[in-house]
């Protein structure tokens, strides 16, 4: 396995395209983020403007365009479906397991890149990323690639590393094009995060200038080089506005709760020790002292990785707004880092330490125990309604969701998984069986469980849309925020722009039949509206009509 470098990496191919691409298209888009994207993509296609994002056909500025030119290429290719909105993610998870095990094999050998990459296609929230339609994946990618290009400028500049063959500036210059595309995925937040952790890295060399400052102009020019295909092109094609609200955007997102999305300082921490099981174990391990390096470029490209994960993980801790993605950036140096300790533990450098054994199974029986009980939940759903208050997620449970009972599959794959992988199993066979059994958890659960949980949260406002999409009418959700009704029912672009405005709906204006879709505990809001009548109720979801 461990012999030939092309072979590992044609199986790292083979194995992302049977776990990342089945069922790609197996369950509705969710909102708020995959629905979004995915429709700006459909009016990227529709409007054929390429330059700006539209949202609704009107100006959308929090993102800017590169990862909707994949999406729209995917969808030009496969369709205006899930499958095309969530492809590329499928393409990057597969291209993230090819460039962990190249660079782990350059920074060791064939054996840890290998076990890099496995780490990393094993960890929950890692896998589920390449399921996804959202930006993230591409994003982090870019901004992790680009740090290695600049680590090995720096070790090119000060002798750390003598296999280096180019000359500095090529790397300073791929690393700054590669934080450059970042920036064209998401924003100068990757500029940001990226700077941050030179700085650190500086004042850990105690102020000493490994980066002069034409290097870092030169670094600098490049990312922008890149960004500048769209912002520059923007500005000049369209004038400063659009750009202009985008960075008034992204200045809000990091000082205010944008969306509701609130929550404690810890917030990231409890996701990655969660979401980032099994690697999120061995993580911890890895703060603790660990044996010498052999080389000196090893050592210090575990010190960087140290600091990516800390400046990520602060800085989003700061940031008031608390949304899951936010912070997975770390998952590759936690992935490395628990790849460390995995490779000096099969080296038997580190033991297995009985608290790591403990860590495992108490994560691991949190996700056995959750998907092992859910389908009995599902099934018995009327037992839960006097504990919920909330009209809407009481509407929500009686949903008619089919619960057949094998829904418990995943949670006892799992539960083999961890105790035969602890107990039962020694070194390589152990993390071997602990990371691809993880892996096969996170696809029976995508099979049999999250389609049944869509059921409950969206899919009654979602087939309503589209049942609407051949009707010539107009569609208009109330009182709560979603993309559905656009994605779903393909909302054309010649509807007048007052038809947002519910109040112009509401009028004699409306030529055509209007429908307005709401919560049940937002339905008091549509009282002073009497031309509307109920049509439906379902699901938490009340659908009302005005001739």
């Amino acid at each position: 396995m461990f012999n030939s470098s092309g072979k590992n990496i044609v199986f790292f191919i083979i194995l992302g395209c049977i776990f990342f691409i089945p069922f790609l298209g197996g369950v509705h888009l969710f909102d708020w983020d995959e629905i979004n994207f995915a429709e700006i993509s459909r009016e990227m296609l529709i409007t054929e403007d390429y330059f700006r994002i539209y949202v609704d056909f009107q100006p959308f500025w929090e993102k800017p365009p590169l990862y909707f030119w994949l999406q729209a290429l995917s969808m030009k290719i496969f369709g205006l479906n899930e499958f095309a909105a969530r492809f590329p993610n499928a393409i990057c998870g597969i291209l993230t397991l090819v460039i962990l095990y190249k660079i782990g094999e350059r920074l060791y050998n064939r054996f840890f890149g290998f076990f890099w990459a496995l780490i990393y296609f094993g960890s929950i929230l890692p896998n589920l990323y390449a399921h996804s339609g959202i930006i993230d994946p591409w994003f982090n990618l870019f901004i992790f690639t680009g740090m290695y290009y600049f680590i090995q400028f720096h070790w090119k500049k000060n002798g750390l590393d003598q296999r280096l063959k180019k000359s500095k500036w090529f790397y300073l210059f791929w690393g700054g094009f590669l934080v450059g595309l970042g920036i064209l995925t998401k924003g100068q937040v990757a500029f940001l995060v990226v700077c941050l952790t030179l700085f650190i890295y500086w004042i850990y060399k105690r102020f000493q200038f490994y980066v002069n400052v034409p290097e870092f102009l030169f670094f600098s020019v490049a990312a922008a080089f890149v960004s500048l295909t769209w912002y520059g092109l923007e500005t000049w094609k369209n004038g400063p506005w659009f750009i202009h609200e985008f960075n008034k955007y992204q200045i809000r997102l990091f000082s205010t709760h944008d969306a509701g999305h609130k929550g404690f300082f810890g917030y990231h921490i409890v996701v990655l020790l969660i979401g980032c099981f099994p690697a999120s174990i061995f993580l911890i391990r890895s703060f603790l002292k660990l044996p010498d390096y052999k080389f000196q470029y090893q050592k210090d490209f575990a010190r960087w990785m140290k600091m990516l994960f800390w400046v990520v993980l602060i800085l989003f801790s700061i940031v008031q707004s608390k949304i899951v993605h936010y912070s997975s950036l770390c998952y590759f140096p936690l992935t490395y880092l628990a790849t460390l300790v995995v490779y000096l533990n099969l080296n038997e450098k580190i033991t297995f330490d009985r608290w790591m054994k403990l860590g495992l199974l108490s994560i691991g029986s949190l996700f056995v125990i959750a998907t092992v009980i859910l389908p009995f939940i599902g099934m018995n759903s009327e037992m839960l309604l006097p504990l919920f208050k909330d009209p809407f997620a009481q509407g929500n449970l009686e949903a008619g969701v089919n619960w057949t009972g094998w829904e418990v599959i995943p949670g006892i794959v799992l539960c083999w998984v961890l105790y035969s992988s602890i107990f039962f199993m020694r070194k390589a066979k152990r993390i071997l069986s602990l990371f691809i059994g993880t892996a096969i958890f996170i696809n029976l659960s995508l099979f049999f469980i999250v389609g049944n949980i869509e059921h409950y949260s969206q899919r009654a406002a979602i087939e309503f849309f589209k049942s609407k999409i051949e009707e010539d009418c107009y569609v208009k959700p109330q009182g709560y925020k979603t993309y559905a009704h656009l994605w779903y029912g393909k909302r054309k672009n010649n509807l007048p722009r007052e038809s947002r405005d519910l109040n112009w709906l509401m009028s004699d204006q409306a030529d055509k039949p209007v429908y307005v879709v709401t919560k049940v505990h937002k339905l008091k809001q549509l009282e002073k509206y009497p031309q509307l009548k109920e049509i439906e109720r379902k699901n938490g979801f009340v659908f009302l009509k005005k001739e």
